[in-house]
């Protein structure tokens, strides 16, 4: 079946249509989510929130888009007022928050791969990623990641632009600090 039929097919209410562009977006849809927020159970949990909100909605897709682009969007705005519900952690724009200060435990991984030493990998990247606050990490992933322009992330966090690049700006010293230190560390363990 053919994403235009299962499109067809789900307006008119077909499981096994819904269960076909399930099985076609359900990696994106999850990644973006995953991004997002940075917490496996919670980007499941938009996933299939997403996915009955696509359920409830197909039928307002005209296609002026492609549906993957619909789909996105329905998929951010999902975690967008996910993120509302929940409240982000307010952080300073004049204090960087300290590494220390996080409750959560500090995660080891195993043993680093010294021929990756001087490239940043894509899971250190991911992990830099979510090391940042949760408003940083947000606006990094809108802007660049997923391409939204600085006015386009303020109409949908209700942030101004200049705050949206502050924040922006903020989001890539403070990942550029975090994958510096991988860095040193890994030199470190180099030597």
């Amino acid at each position: 079946m053919s994403e235009a039929e299962a499109i067809k097919g789900c307006v008119a209410g077909n499981q096994s249509a819904f269960e076909t562009l399930y099985n076609m977006h359900k990696r994106r849809v999850y990644s973006l989510c995953l991004r997002m927020v940075s917490n496996v159970a919670e980007a499941e949990d938009l996933t299939q929130e997403a996915f009955m909100q696509l359920f409830r909605k197909i039928s307002t897709f005209r296609g002026e888009s492609a549906f993957s682009t619909w789909l996105h969007r329905l998929a951010v705005n999902v975690v967008l007022m996910h993120l509302r519900k929940r409240g982000l952690d307010e952080v300073s724009l004049e204090q960087e928050p300290d590494d220390d200060s996080q409750d959560s435990p500090k995660k080891e991984y195993g043993e680093e791969d010294l021929n990756l030493i001087g490239t940043v990998d894509r899971v250190t990247l991911d992990k830099a990623i979510g090391g940042l606050p949760p408003g940083y990490r947000t606006i990094f992933v809108l802007h660049d990641i997923e391409g939204y322009e600085h006015n386009e992330i303020a109409d949908l966090i209700g942030c101004s632009i200049g705050n949206s690049k502050s924040q922006l700006h903020k989001a890539r010293l403070k990942l550029r600090t975090l994958l510096l230190k991988k860095k040193i560390k890994f030199e470190k363990n180099a030597t």
